[in-house]
């Protein structure tokens, strides 16, 4: 089985890599820093998308470590961004809320194609690993796919999948499951809804209606709102889920496809501006490629020196 750690690195190679290769086009031969230099490398993590906020910041401590003489290697360079970016990222680290009693509901959404019905699936397969009795619900049923896909997932899982005939009422389906969790002592019931744009009134109405006959049943629920996010959009994630959080309940992130792209600072950007934890990240199309998020093992993924010279 592979280590936790081990899925951070490979997941986050790409970005690692790029900015690893960069970093020491930058030091070949360099013997003293200038301007050119911290050009250089804020331009290496704003191309990696940390955003130019979280990019100024870890320049601005790198900056002032090395003309304060504490700089000696490239090696110390990854060893301040790691730790500078493991505090920024940890100080909004939270639990999942979780009731006294009764199952925790929590609702995924997100754009179409942004991952909701596979992290979902995931999701189930992580927790009913750690011994949790868990409930999905497919309350996406504008899409036949989507619901044969969760159905999978809960055949693969064990997991009890509540859903309809395509076209019905997703309110109505999300009663029935929060209903059924109750009534059947789960953990968790994980509710997949339907991909939306949160310019799209009718949709978010929509979302809004789940929510109330949720609290039909149990008034505290939803106890998380989680927004997945594709990663491999870049820059157009971070204006994605500040547009949703405007729309929509938003608790916690959920940042997918982290594996396939080179700007898996992204992350840090979203964090920088919205200030909302990141309970998950998808590190790969494996069940146990989604993992929860940790910001030291991201940290250190992310900065790993790859064999620099300074």
């Amino acid at each position: 089985m592979k280590s936790i750690f081990s899925i951070f690195q490979k997941g986050l190679q790409k970005t690692a890599t790029s900015i690893s290769r960069s970093f020491e086009s930058i030091f070949k031969g360099q013997t003293v820093w200038n301007a050119e230099t911290y050009e250089k490398m804020e331009r290496t993590l704003i191309e990696a998308d940390f955003g130019r906020a979280a990019s100024s910041a870890l320049l601005a401590d790198i900056r002032d470590r090395y003309e304060r003489g504490l700089i000696h290697t490239s090696s110390d360079i990854f060893d301040i961004a790691k730790k500078d970016l493991r505090e920024f990222l940890a100080g909004n680290m939270r639990e999942i809320r979780r009731p006294q009693s009764g199952p925790a509901v929590i609702l995924i959404v997100g754009v179409n194609g942004s991952g909701k019905t596979t992290t979902a699936g995931k999701m189930a397969w992580l927790w009913k690993n750690d011994g949790k009795k868990v409930m999905l619900a497919a309350c996406d049923t504008y899409r036949a796919a989507a619901v044969e896909q969760l159905k999978l997932w809960g055949g693969r899982t064990d997991c009890p999948v509540i859903s309809s005939n395509s076209g019905s009422d997703p309110a109505a389906v999300a009663y029935d499951a929060v209903s059924s969790a109750l009534s059947k002592n789960c953990d968790y019931l994980i509710i997949d809804t339907a991909g939306r744009q949160h310019t799209k009134k009718g949709l978010m109405d929509e979302l809004s209606k789940m929510c109330r006959v949720i609290k039909k049943v149990l008034p505290d629920a939803p106890h998380e709102t989680f927004l997945t996010i594709d990663s491999s959009t870049g820059t157009n994630a971070l204006s994605q889920a500040r547009n949703f959080l405007d729309s929509a309940a938003v608790s916690g992130l959920i940042l997918t496809k982290l594996d396939g792209t080179g700007k898996a600072g992204t992350l840090t950007a979203i964090q920088k501006e919205l200030a909302l934890p990141v309970f998950f990240i998808g590190l790969g199309e494996q069940a146990e490629d989604l993992q929860p998020f940790d910001p030291e093992m991201y940290a250190n993924a992310i900065f790993s020196d790859l064999g620099i010279q300074s």
